[in-house]
């Protein structure tokens, strides 16, 4: 049944009370400014229209709400009014007529500044000292926090120069910069405080604190906008020239204050100031034109809540309430995993937005976002819409919360995150569609495979194409794979084709292409271990794994606490490797490469040091298993022969083995677990082939270089250094970036300098080019 206008104004002037009392009051508002101003004008319209619902309590005749009663009150000696609001160019052009029109002025000038999203608030000098502050809350009377505002630094507690009257009232806007309330926020999400909504509840809550001392600690700001009660003495007779004495008195005032003329002037400002819009250091919802003489303002005097010298013309909304559909989860060319929420489509700063990102599982948590949730989204400039705010009050019965996937959409590979860490990543990463482009660019970048002129244009192309579907495809392209997806790349961005040069088909690039991937096929396994991309793993945890290892059928085959036994591994980059190498995605993409001709030229045998902890008692403290030190790890392994007769062993066998009660559980509860117990199976399993691979002890043979450490400075002309430092890496040298001590000899290029100079300086050996070549060659 539809409502009467009686009716419908009763239901907009309750839930306009509730806005004001939540915005004003508590500083949590449950609907955004866009709504809030859409029921305001509703109201306008109605008592337009019916003039006998307009009583004198209508929220359109009142500003903000009536003071909470924690402060002391202050009655304002000028009343802080609102101003109107214009929302379209024409509103504007109607303001500026009704000035002219009253005034009978054919031109006019005005004062423009930004609209801050802030607290408005009046400072109270006597004879140039600060002695009250209130915030304007009904507009007739306001709440004293001026112990609050003493805690702002920008605000002067004496003022400046000399001339201000004996009394001054000055108005402005107390606010948070964007700054200073991402900094305070990651502050409280790390040390578990509180986290604020948004710059403006940020400021008001800190300006309204009972104790001024937690208001010292946020970070505010403030900027002046004009003036109330004038006594003993007086000021310019413009608007902008009283603004600029305010600035010589020691008050901030925004530099973007303007001086124009008319209403293109008008048009023209908040056109300029909404492109610089985001850019700025603080929140705005719009710019504020004012009659620039003070003679004019008085002339054309109030309406019941505000001036009709002054407007307020607003922005778009940046911030909207919608309604959440569904969650679903974005994979990115990283991995990462990015949950989004899919909504009813509403206009957010003038786009249309349907899609807004909820960042990353924590974030969704922190909100509590669930499918039908009403929510609050903000869209500011080029920025990616985010859901800011759940209205919970409107939540759906029965909705529940929501949890990532644990397997990825795309590519079905297990989804992880490491402890600690805001994001959840695919682990598929050499077989996952999303994150082929990436993949590719890495796999052939120099310090990997090293496929020159493969740029990630031309991936993007191939992959768009259909060409490449996983870095394997790179060795089946031939040259007219390549000039094809040239011809449609050009097509696609509507280029002339390059088709003629010199009288020839230009195919040399192609060529050149071919060539490079065909000449990578041979490599290091330390190259082809970081061209995998695996999370952690640089280009020294791969050389580590290449040099403890030696083979790439053990690495690939090696559970993850096995990858622990090398020097510089712990237990998050181990895992991250185990991650990878069990996804079978990955595994396959490997098995193709090697069918396509990749080869690696320096397979070895393991390092015969591994012998040293090939154990079981290692195993098991590599297994991080709860209550299994490695005290408790040595007597496991004296009273069990191998992993099978542990995991056969009832509890009192282990107590029987010297574990406290506490720990024997502790393992139990542990192997109860199929996933741990076949891990631990499988880790013995890898680490009885592994010993198997171990040379006999007559056939170990150092490297000729096994402990030194080398440094490598300057520009060598036969080859490029990371080609010697991987040389003498093969032949058992550890390469560092700085001179010391310890170093065994600096090989010196040409242009050599501090690290020459420090050589020569501690007596270390130093190499020329020449000795470094000679030494090379006696290896070969």
């Amino acid at each position: 049944m539809t409502p009467t206008p009686a009716e419908r104004a009763a239901a907009l002037r309750h839930r306009i009370d509730d806005a004001n009392r939540r915005y004003h009051e508590l500083d949590a508002p449950d609907i955004t400014d866009a709504e809030y101003d859409a029921l305001v004008r509703e109201l306008e319209a109605l008592e337009a229209e019916h003039p006998q619902l307009a009583g004198p309590d209508s929220p359109t005749r009142r500003v903000g709400a009536v003071p909470a009663g924690r402060f002391p009150p202050v009655v304002h000696a000028v009343p802080m009014l609102s101003l109107g609001n214009a929302f379209e160019d024409s509103e504007v052009g109607d303001f500026v007529r009704r000035i002219r029109e009253r005034l009978d002025r054919d031109e006019l000038v005005f004062s423009a500044e930004p609209k801050l999203d802030g607290l408005a608030i009046s400072l109270r000098y006597e004879h140039g000292v600060f002695v009250q502050g209130a915030t304007r809350g009904d507009g007739a009377t306001g709440e004293d926090v001026t112990a609050n505002l003493r805690t702002i630094a920008v605000i002067p507690p004496k003022l400046a120069g000399s001339g201000w009257p004996d009394v001054l009232e000055v108005r402005g806007e107390v606010y948070m910069a964007r700054a200073d309330f991402e900094r305070w926020n990651e502050h409280a999400r790390l040390h578990g405080g509180k986290v604020l909504a948004n710059p403006r509840n940020g400021a008001a809550g800190s300006l309204r604190q009972l104790d001024p001392k937690v208001s010292a600690q946020r970070p505010l700001s403030f900027y002046a906008y004009g003036v109330g009660m004038v006594e003993g003495g007086a000021l310019p007779a413009t608007h902008s020239a009283t603004l600029a004495k305010l600035r010589d008195w020691g008050f901030p005032v925004s530099d973007l204050a303007a001086v124009v003329h008319g209403s293109d002037g008008l048009l023209d400002y908040y056109r300029r100031i909404g492109e610089a819009r985001d850019g700025l250091p603080f929140d705005i919802d719009g710019v504020v034109y004012k009659l620039d003489d003070h003679a004019g303002q008085r002339e054309m005097g109030f309406v019941s809540r505000a001036p009709r010298w002054a407007l307020a013309h607003k922005f778009p909304a940046q911030e909207q309430t919608t309604v959440v559909e569904s969650i679903e989860v974005n994979v990115g060319r990283t991995g990462a995993v990015t949950p989004w929420a899919l909504m009813q489509p509403v206009q957010v700063g003038g786009v249309t937005v349907s899609r807004a990102t909820l960042h990353n599982a924590d974030h969704v948590a922190r909100l509590d976002v669930r499918n039908g949730d009403t929510v609050v989204v903000r869209r500011a400039g080029d920025v990616i819409p985010e859901v800011v705010q759940v209205v919970a009050d409107r939540r759906p019965p029965g909705a529940q919360p929501w949890a990532m996937p644990m397997a990825c959409p795309v590519c079905g590979a297990e989804v992880v995150r490491e402890e600690g860490a805001a994001v959840w990543r695919c682990s598929g990463e050499l077989s996952c569609p999303a994150q082929l482009v990436q993949t590719v660019f890495h796999f052939a970048s120099r310090r990997a495979m090293d496929i020159d002129g493969l740029g990630e244009r031309y991936i993007e192309s191939l992959a768009e194409f259909g060409q490449l579907r996983s870095v394997a495809d790179l060795y089946r392209l031939t040259l007219d794979d390549l000039l094809e997806m040239k011809r449609r790349a050009d097509e696609r961005d509507g280029t002339t084709p390059e088709t003629v040069k010199a009288g020839k088909v230009a195919t040399r690039w192609a060529e050149n292409l071919v060539e490079a991937i065909d000449r990578s096929r041979d490599t290091t396994l330390a190259r082809f271990l970081y061209a995998l991309g695996i999370e952690h793993v640089g280009e020294s945890t791969a050389k580590a794994l290449a040099q403890w290892f030696g083979d790439l059928e053990v690495v690939r085959r090696l559970p993850w606490p096995l990858f622990k036994r090398v020097p510089d591994i712990g237990g998050e980059v181990a895992r991250a490797i185990g991650h990878f190498l069990d996804q079978p995605g990955n595994q396959q993409v490997i098995d193709q490469l090697l069918e396509r001709g990749v080869r690696i030229g320096d397979t070895r045998a393991p390092n015969p040091k591994l012998g040293q902890d090939l154990d079981l008692a290692t195993l098991l403290v590599d297994l991080e298993i709860p209550k299994v030190t490695a005290i408790r790890a040595a007597q496991l392994a004296s009273a069990f022969a191998d992993a099978q007769a542990l995991l056969d062993a009832p509890v009192h066998n282990l107590v029987t083995a010297g574990l406290p009660g506490e720990s024997a559980n502790a393992l139990v509860a542990w192997l109860e677990d199929e996933a741990h117990a076949s891990l631990l199976l499988r880790s013995a399993q890898a680490q009885a082939a592994l010993r198997a691979r171990l040379p006999a002890r007559s056939e170990r043979v150092a490297g000729p270089l096994e402990g030194k450490t080398v440094v490598l400075t300057g520009t060598l002309s036969t080859m490029a250094r990371d080609e010697a430092k991987e040389r003498l890496e093969a032949l058992g040298a550890k390469a560092a970036g700085s001179v010391s001590k310890k170093t065994s000899f600096v090989v010196a290029g040409e242009a050599a300098g501090s690290k020459l100079a420090k050589a020569e300086e501690l007596g270390v050996e130093v190499w020329d080019e020449a000795r470094l070549l000679a030494f090379l060659e006696q290896q070969r």
